[in-house]
Parts: structure tokens; sequence; C-alpha cells
């Protein structure tokens, strides 16, 4: 699997587990997060590190609505209790223990989970419960660099607010699970969790079996997103918008007006490569976003608006590139 995008915190494994010693005092002037202060969590003042890494991670990874999100509280896991402490400690051992299976790299990543605020409190109360998608059945967690889809599973509050769990998550060896799988469990013991996309995954799949010991729920990231509204609850439906769409030959055609042949043929060989199945759609956009600007797109995008009647491509004051890519 190829090298995600990294979330470059400062604090090692070590310290990212360590006993926090922040006070918990603000949280008593805020009801909206009294069930988060009830449950161990501490909230992460402005001031503190880690605090600006986890702000920079989040808008990152939510790509180009990123800079419409406000992020309205971060709370740590304090594991505090008896029984944090102990989840804590299990998750370690967990963690040794694949490494020490895997050659002494247990694929320790971030996932993010989004949910109800309700849900939240649930699982660090009592630990993730067994769900099932279209990809086999267990917890799915989003990569640190490409979080939105479990964005659109957080559920606004009664104050507007969505919540999502920021989890250190042990992949150990992963195996690629198709759509419409039914798996359970890790199709040999050589494998320890799923992925949706070898090259560039949008889905971790922990199995049932390991759910509540291969994730460790760090932090409680709550924030306010109102580009989301009206997008569903997944992710499907955000990459497939209401508003008129661009066939990916015809802005290529387009494109040949303005790009030498040699980005030309970078971008024929990226659309080639999504068209057997070597890279997602995702990657293919953020692919051709770097290598032509958006500058340029936007003038394409209008250029074709004007000549074939493509509209409204601005969306809630941001570029929603919908590309129809067969």
């Amino acid at each position: 699997m190829d090298r995600e995008s990294q979330v470059s915190m400062e604090h090692d494994y070590d310290g990212m587990m360590a006993d926090s010693d922040c006070e918990s005092s603000s949280d008593s002037g805020f009801r909206q997060f009294k069930e988060f202060s009830e449950i161990g969590m501490v909230k992460v003042e402005e001031d503190q590190g880690e605090h600006g890494v986890i702000k920079k991670t989040l808008l990152g990874g939510m790509g180009f609505i990123g800079n419409e999100i406000n992020l309205v509280a971060i709370h740590k896991n304090s594991h505090s209790s008896v029984t944090g402490q102990a989840k804590l400690e299990a998750f370690q051992i967990y963690c040794q223990a694949v490494a020490a299976r895997r050659g002494g790299d247990a694929n320790l990543r971030y996932g993010w989970y989004g949910g109800s605020r309700d849900e939240i409190c649930d699982i660090l109360n009592f630990g993730f419960e067994n769900s099932s998608s279209s990809q086999g059945n267990g917890v799915y967690l989003s990569p640190a660099n490409l979080l939105i889809e479990s964005a659109l599973r957080a559920e606004e509050d009664e104050n507007g607010v969505r919540h999502m769990l920021m989890c250190r998550v042990i992949l150990g060896k992963t195996e690629t699970i198709s759509p419409g799988s039914k798996q359970l469990q890790p199709s040999s013991i050589d494998f320890d969790s799923g992925i949706d996309n070898p090259l560039e995954p949008t889905k971790y799949i922990i199995w049932t079996a390991y759910m509540n010991t291969h994730i460790f729920p760090a932090y409680i990231i709550s924030f306010t997103a109102p580009s989301l509204a009206g997008w569903g609850t997944n992710w499907s439906s955000a990459k497939k918008p209401s508003s008129p769409s661009m066939k990916f030959q015809v802005l290529m055609k387009v494109l040949s007006r303005f790009l030498p042949p040699s980005k030309m043929c970078l971008i024929s060989n990226y659309y080639n490569d999504f068209r057997a199945n070597k890279i997602g759609r995702p990657l293919l956009i953020r692919r051709l976003r770097s290598l032509v600007g958006d500058n340029v797109l936007i003038s394409v995008i209008k250029m074709c608006k004007d000549q074939v009647h493509y509209s409204n491509f601005l969306h809630s004051s941001m570029l929603r590139f919908s590309f129809e890519v067969p």
C-alpha cells in the first residue's frame, strides 16, 4: 500500500498515548461538551501544539471544502479511569503483538470515525458495535488524508455541530476487499485488516473481532460544516452532485488547447490507470488538479458552460469537480 499523507504529529506514539496533564476546568463552562467531560475527555486548548496539528489535518483531509470548515473544539481521551487505562494498555499490547507477527511493523495509522454525539459517547463508554456495509462486516474508518466520508456520517447535534473520533488504528497487513463482499474476518492468518483500494485507500476496514482491540479513540473533533448539508450520508452522493457534469473526454479535448503534449500524455495515462482500476477517482482528480491547476480548470469549465450549457459548477462558494469518468 502506498504511503498515505500521514498526520505530521510532532508527538511520538508514547507521547500521544501518555496521560494528559491538561486542565479540564474550561470544559465546565461549555454545557455543549458536558457529556464529553463526564466520560473523561479533556479539552485541548488552542495554544497547545497538538491543537494546531489536528486542525491542519482536519482541514487538509476535507479537501477542497476545508476552507469552509469551522473547528469548534478538540477533546482528548485522558484514559484516566481504571477502565480507560485498561483499554489503553490492551491497545498497546495488541500493537506489540501485531508488530511481532508482521516483521516489526504494526502499520499504525490515524483513522476517522463519524457518528452522532450519542454514538461517539457510547463508543468511548462501551466500545464499537458491529456494523456492515458494502465491503464486509466491521468498523469503517477514513484515512487521515481523506476523511470526508466520515465527516458525512457525523450527524449534526442540536447546536449544528458535528463530531468525529480521531483514532489510532492497528492495520497490520492489509488485504483489498471488493465491493459487495460479505467478508466477516481476515481471509487468512496472513492478514489483519481490509482496505478498499491498495493504491489510494478511502476506507480502513477493521473486522468485528478486532474492533475494540485494534482501534483506540484518541480525540473527539467537533466542527461545523455548512457545505456538507444536503450531501446525504455517504461520499458517493457527494461525488455525484446534482449539478450538470462534464464528460472527462470533453475536458481532455478542451485542455489540449492549453496544455503541452507532455502534460496531456500524463493526463491520458492517469485516465487509463483509472479505467484499469489502478487508481481511484479521488486520486485521478487530485492528480489532475495538481498537474493543471485550479485556475485553468475553472477557465475551461466556464468556457464549456457557455458552449454546451454547463452551469452551477460553483456550489456553496466552492469548486465541485464533477467529471464523469466512465
